[in-house]
């Protein structure tokens, strides 16, 4: 359908899509997608659209207001935005764009992990890839082709992916690199005596500073990330084995049975005994 909107050129073309029961349950599907020239001093403002928005800039500049911040995305650049809340966009100058409104069950997990870590103007690794598979989502209505609900989900997961692996700065990138040297260590050496400091030092970081970035990258402290491991090879132990539970104490790092049997039940909710009865039957 062509635009009919001012200060978007008539050239300019959108799609509107309503998705089926089973890609509202299982996909990320699209709403409506589009590729606009916008001319001068086009600006929208709007309280809520019901979705979510990627837009790839493919030429000169737009500007953008949400959560009470402002942005400004370059051609070669892609936004994304929650339209579930208030958000303005425009530019004083013309720009074009492509762009897909989208939704669907994982949506805002994506959205808040993306728009946590790079933004919401973000530069890919790999940006012709990202604008080659929104043009497939273009493409598949501008030369109304079947629809094929799976294959449309799988372009707008490639895209969100690809802005997950978006460049981070270098000291960011070298604190996501200590800190999973660090999860390898302890995934080894879980059975043996691992303190605080010991890690802290073999990252070359104080104590708190290891502490705070640790917790960061995993959602785990050092101490909770260590327990949660040993549990979870416990768990292993007894569903699979037939090791005595004081066996498996000592050999998943614990120093006494009673400390192992009530660290469990914390974070089973179960002794190690019930949780295998459980299992085994």
């Amino acid at each position: 359908m062509r635009s009919q909107e001012l200060k978007i050129s008539p050239q300019s073309d959108y799609y509107v899509y309503v998705p089926s029961a089973l890609a509202k349950k299982l996909y990320l599907y699209p709403v409506s997608v589009g590729y606009f020239i916008y001319e001068p001093d086009y600006f929208i403002s709007r309280n809520n659209f019901d979705s979510f928005l990627i837009m790839h800039i493919a030429k000169g500049t737009c500007h953008i207001n949400t959560e009470g911040k402002n942005y400004k995305a370059n051609a070669g650049q892609f936004v994304l935005l929650d339209c579930y809340i208030p958000h303005k966009y425009g530019s004083p100058d013309a720009w074009e764009a492509i762009w897909i409104h989208f939704d669907g069950p994982l949506a805002r997990e994506y959205f808040k992990e993306i728009t946590g870590n790079y933004g919401h103007v973000i530069s890919p690794n790999n940006p012709t890839a990202l604008s080659h598979s929104m043009g497939k989502i273009y493409d598949s209505f501008h030369n109304a082709l079947p629809i094929n609900e799976s294959k449309l989900s799988g372009y707008l997961t490639n895209v969100l992916d690809g802005f997950l692996s978006a460049p981070e700065n270098k000291k960011s990138f070298l604190h996501t690199v200590t800190i999973a040297d660090s999860v390898a260590y302890i995934n080894e050496h879980f059975h043996e005596p691992i303190s605080l400091d010991e890690l802290a030092a073999k990252a070359g970081l104080s104590q708190f500073h290891f502490t705070r970035i640790f917790t960061k990258e995993t959602g785990f402290t050092p101490h909770q990330y260590l327990i949660n491991t040993r549990i979870s090879a416990a768990r292993f132990m007894l569903k699979s084995s037939e090791t005595s539970v004081k066996d498996i104490a000592f050999s998943t790092g614990f120093n006494s049975e009673s400390s192992f049997c009530s660290t469990f039940k914390k974070w089973e909710k179960k002794t190690p005994s019930q949780y295998r009865d459980e299992i085994l039957g």
